[in-house]
């Protein structure tokens, strides 16, 4: 029986097939399969496969003379852009051997050529050799086109993340509407569950086939045959979409092994994602460190206290950062998974023990201290390490997670962290307590601008401790997203209507206000507003990106109007209890754990095709059973639209406490910050680079 180390290790196993082509190679490397190796080895395992060089794929790069051997590692369809930069490199090189590896399998390229028959052997990657010989200059020289899913990043025993489709998130309202924009007015959709794939935009259609052509690849590796399941509306056109692909119905005749796969939509449950209640170390770490340039996940960790180095504005530059991907040595791959899935305390302890631990086997004079772990105290431990280079080198990744917990318990914006958390829980209060516009008002006096005199802060405190917009957006979207749970919700008058009109507009101008005034934009305002100084954001384009955003906010209440039984993630106070927040995930787990094993009408079964729908119609006077998520030891859960590291481990406590004899794996096309969710939700017309094509 396979387990889920069988699966983390496939991601290695594709990138064999890249090692196998590199050597006497230059290898040119787009971000996001430089993010995938980057949690398989990095560029290491390259260079040590034989590979002479690794550059960016870039228009502005190319080799010399003595350097005749290429290839080009890309994660797109070989059209448009991607074609230009390789003819690019090409022209102004002197290659005699060029390879070009893409993660888009030939199906697709297929689609995207116009061609909706299947056909024989590989005309499109063919037909791209004959044209890199022509830009190296002769036809006899040697060329290979090929597909290798080189897409998954093993971020953990546990996770699987996707940087190919970090982008890539469940439809909105917005999203909608622009739909059916191009649509008849007879045949457009009354909501987002009716949306069906040829529906979609077609670069949006290519993006869901690569997808559903890579989890394939993965169960035909493994020799795997998938039941799947799907919660909401973008879930269910991917699960259909892996369920009607050609080579998994042959597949799924012949495999040995068998695995349920539940597929959720992030927007089924907006509210965990942007909440700050995940007691969590690497939650805090993604949040509060500046992520690594190019890459989604991961951050940097600043080295120089390993150094003798003097801090200067030119230090940064001088001194490559450090990173949370440490593949080396599997007492560091421990530490990494302590501080992924267990709680905030616990990660921080297990850090300090691990350094401790260290310490003593090089024999450094070591000062034990018990009690609360402090920054100070984790430095001072790895301080000792500067005294002996062959100690700090055996254990680099030990101690760049270190500094990486360091760096983030003494950072400024940290507070601001337990000052959100702590108003999410007096709104969650205030839910259960008031209608929506009365829990709206109490929002409007946080938005201050910073350094205000009005500000709520006190003056003691710095512009840096106080919450900026970017929490004041968050707190928002926390709000909408419970907006349905508030008193008497279901009974809105149109007095209300026209109060709730009112407080949006003044909450409107209040953020712009607070926009306009920010000295310096954070990368999440800089991506809402387009603009990147604070001298180019005038406050019509504040107000419009404001507006915009308050369109989308006013449907986060509404994504889980489907569903007949998992509808909402919040429990009223009964007198005794406070108002909590109930995940999604805990509701899903503990309805496919459940010793009964009733069938939820909300987890929908997809890959019965004719045959389940005959089932469905003999159920009318028969009682027919069907697919179980619970049915098989294994489970993987993909979370369409990101996942949280409290969320990880939500699940490994679900799976210990109910079941544990399953065996779990989470695929997710990225880990989330708290900031992320705006940025998925309201950059600007989201479906923009789809409708272009």
């Amino acid at each position: 029986m396979l387990t889920t180390e069988d699966y983390t290790h496939f991601p290695v196993q594709m990138w064999e097939r890249v090692l196998s082509k590199v050597k006497k190679a230059v290898v040119f490397m787009d971000d996001k399969c430089a993010e995938a190796l980057h949690w398989c080895g990095g560029a290491a395992v390259l260079l040590e496969a034989g590979a002479r060089n690794l550059k960016q794929f870039s228009s502005f790069e190319a080799c010399a003379v003595n350097e005749p051997k290429a290839v080009f590692v890309v994660s797109t369809l070989l059209k448009g852009t991607t074609v230009e930069i390789i003819k690019d490199i090409i022209s102004l090189s002197h290659f005699q051997y060029c390879v070009v590896i893409t993660t888009v399998a030939h199906s697709v390229h297929l689609l995207a050529n116009n061609v909706t028959t299947e056909m024989e052997g590989s005309p499109v990657f063919e037909q791209f050799e004959e044209k890199l010989c022509e830009w190296m200059g002769n036809m006899n020289y040697t060329a290979e086109v090929m597909h290798v899913p080189v897409v998954f990043a093993p971020v953990s025993q546990q996770l699987l993340l996707t940087p190919m489709f970090a982008h890539l998130f469940p439809l909105l309202p917005p999203d909608l509407e622009a739909i059916n924009a191009k649509r008849p007015e007879k045949k457009r959709f009354g909501s987002l569950v009716d949306v069906d794939m040829n529906s979609l935009p077609v670069e949006l259609q290519f993006e869901i086939k690569s997808l559903a052509s890579v989890l394939n690849s993965v169960f035909e590796a493994t020799g795997t045959r998938e039941e799947s399941f799907a919660v909401g509306p973008m879930s269910r056109i991917i699960a259909g979409e892996l369920a009607n692909h050609p080579q998994a119905k042959n597949r799924r005749k012949v495999a040995p092994n068998k695995a349920s796969i539940i597929f959720v939509d992030r927007t089924m449950d907006i509210t965990g994602a942007v909440g700050h209640h995940g007691d969590n170390l690497v939650e805090k770490i993604l949040s509060v460190l500046k992520p690594l340039p190019g890459h989604v996940t991961d951050v940097q960790v600043d080295m120089l206290e390993l150094t003798s180095l003097q801090r200067t504005p030119l230090s940064q530059t001088t001194l490559a950062p450090g990173c949370l991907a440490q593949t080396q040595s599997p007492a560091v791959q421990t530490l990494w998974e302590a501080m992924l899935t267990n709680k905030h305390k616990e990660g921080v302890m297990e850090v300090r023990r691990q350094l401790v631990e260290t310490a003593s086997k090089e024999k450094l004079p070591i000062k034990m201290s018990m009690g609360r772990v402090t920054p100070e105290q984790l430095c001072s431990y790895m301080q000792l390490f500067k005294s002996s280079w062959g100690a700090l080198e055996s254990h680099c990744g030990v101690l760049q997670l270190g500094l990486a917990t360091a760096q983030t318990l003494r950072h400024p914006s940290l507070p601001r962290w337990d000052a959100c958390l702590a108003f999410e829980r007096l709104l969650l209060q205030a839910l259960g307590d008031s209608n929506f516009p009365a829990v709206l008002r109490q929002l409007l006096p946080l938005m201050k601008p910073r350094g205000s005199e009005d500000s709520t802060t006190s003056g003691s405190r710095s512009r840096e401790d106080e919450n900026g917009p970017d929490e004041m957006i968050l707190l928002l979207v926390y709000l909408y997203s419970l907006a349905d749970e508030a008193q008497l919700a279901d009974q809105d008058t149109e007095e209300e209507e026209e109060e709730v009109e009112k407080l949006e507009r003044e909450l409107i101008g209040a953020l712009t206000l607070v926009l306009t005034r920010e000295n310096e934009l954070s990368p999440l305002i800089q991506k809402l507003t387009g603009c990147a100084k604070p001298e180019e954001l005038t406050t019509d384009r504040a107000h419009s990106a404001v507006e915009k955003m308050f369109d989308t906010l006013r449907g986060l209440s509404h994504t889980r109007d489907h569903l007949k039984q998992l509808r909402s993630v919040y429990t009223a106070s009964d007198g005794v209890h406070q108002a909590t927040y109930r995940p999604f995930l805990r509701q899903i787990l503990e309805e496919v754990f459940h010793p009964d094993r009733p069938e939820c009408p909300d987890i929908e079964y997809m890959s019965g095709g004719l045959t389940d729908l005959l089932k469905t119609g003999f159920s009318m006077f028969m009682k027919v059973s069907r697919p179980h998520p619970s049915d098989n030891t294994l489970l993987f859960l993909f979370l369409v639209g990101g996942i949280t590291p409290s969320e990880l481990r939500l699940i490994k406590e679900i799976i210990t406490t109910h079941k544990p004899g399953t065996q779990v794996l989470v695929l997710s096309t990225r880990l989330l910050r708290p900031t992320d969710i705006p940025e998925l939700l309201f950059t600007t017309q989201r479906l923009l680079p789809y409708m272009s094509v």
